[in-house]
């Protein structure tokens, strides 16, 4: 009698590199290094990998070596860039045909912080809505004008390219990564062990606010936006907006757009998206019911734009995340 062959273990691969700080490879090792025997799925087979097999010096006065190199980065399932050393500087022509050579073979390319400027100088971020930490948005939008970079998110899930925002905003997306390859049970069960939350309070999302640069409470774009989450049920419009914060149309979507990097409209249909989350979560209520809470004037309207913003519909979600 033939047993049954083992299921093949899914290949991550995740970049170390001299300077780095090691937080996020520590916490990529954390997820896909340790094994997990008590959950009864394939786990997956973490290889470290740099351009050197020379010791690394990191952040912290210590070093770390890689057991493999490029080669392995370039062969694996899934390809981890955990940050770049300088996200002014160049990156190395070696790096770069690893990364285009992992893509073009279907690996699913994921970034963490400023690990995205790797990925956007191999050209993988071309065309896409991408995320990176706050404070490095507008300049990966300057040096890639190409990218689309959406600085209010936690991470943006693009199918074969996923971007996250600062360090811990990769531990959202590393769940993200649990969740889609194993389902919500063990997402939950490897959050659990870790003492986080399997997802963020609003849902676990592609898209998801994020804590950005703080506002002054007397700041009129805030004031609009919090105005704008306690109406979503009801028409909005920019005109609606502005006269919250007490400006002209044309002025009020001038620093919102420089407050948030996005349309105030653009910005109301997320978090519109992003408030039906819970509800196809935890409820059995019609898709058609949700959208309308939330605000959107048509079932066809809420399933376009959820479409648009999470990669699948609404039902589909709710199946793959109801608890």
């Amino acid at each position: 009698m033939l047993l049954p062959l083992p299921a093949r273990r899914h290949g991550v691969a995740v970049l170390a590199f001299e300077g780095m700080a090691p937080f996020e490879l520590g916490c990529v090792v954390e997820f896909f290094g340790l094994p997990r025997p008590e959950l009864d799925v394939p786990w997956y087979d973490l290889r470290v990998c740099a351009e050197t097999l020379e010791p690394l010096r990191v952040v912290g006065g210590f070093t770390l070596q890689a057991a493999h190199g490029l080669d392995v980065l370039a062969g694996s399932d899934t390809v981890i860039v955990p940050g770049v050393a300088d996200v002014r500087g160049p990156v190395s022509g070696a790096l770069v045909s690893a990364l285009r050579a992992a893509h073009a073979r279907g690996a699913r390319m994921v970034s963490i912080c400023s690990g995205a400027f790797a990925l956007a100088a191999a050209g993988l971020l071309d065309g896409r809505e991408v995320t990176t930490h706050w404070k490095y948005a507008d300049l990966l939008q300057e040096r890639f004008p190409a990218v689309r970079v959406n600085p209010s998110v936690l991470y943006v899930d693009g199918g074969d390219v996923l971007t996250s925002a600062g360090s811990a905003a990769g531990l959202d997306l590393l769940v993200h990564l649990v969740r889609s390859d194993h389902g919500p049970n063990v997402a939950n069960a490897v959050a659990r062990r870790l003492v986080i939350p399997p997802h963020r309070e609003g849902g676990q999302a592609q898209f998801i606010q994020a804590a950005v640069t703080p506002v002054e409470d007397d700041d009129a774009v805030a004031r609009a936006m919090a105005w704008a989450l306690e109406h979503l049920a009801e028409p909005l419009s920019v005109a609606d907006l502005a006269g919250v914060a007490h400006m002209s149309e044309r002025s009020f979507i001038r620093h919102f757009k420089r407050q948030t990097g996005t349309s105030p409209l653009r910005w109301v249909i997320s978090q519109r998206v992003a408030a039906s989350l819970a509800m196809l979560e935890s409820t059995a209520a019609p898709v058609e019911e949700i959208g309308a809470s939330v605000g959107f004037e048509s079932p066809v309207t809420f399933r376009h734009h959820f479409t648009r913003a999470m990669r699948t519909s609404p039902s589909a979600y709710r199946k793959a995340f109801s608890a």
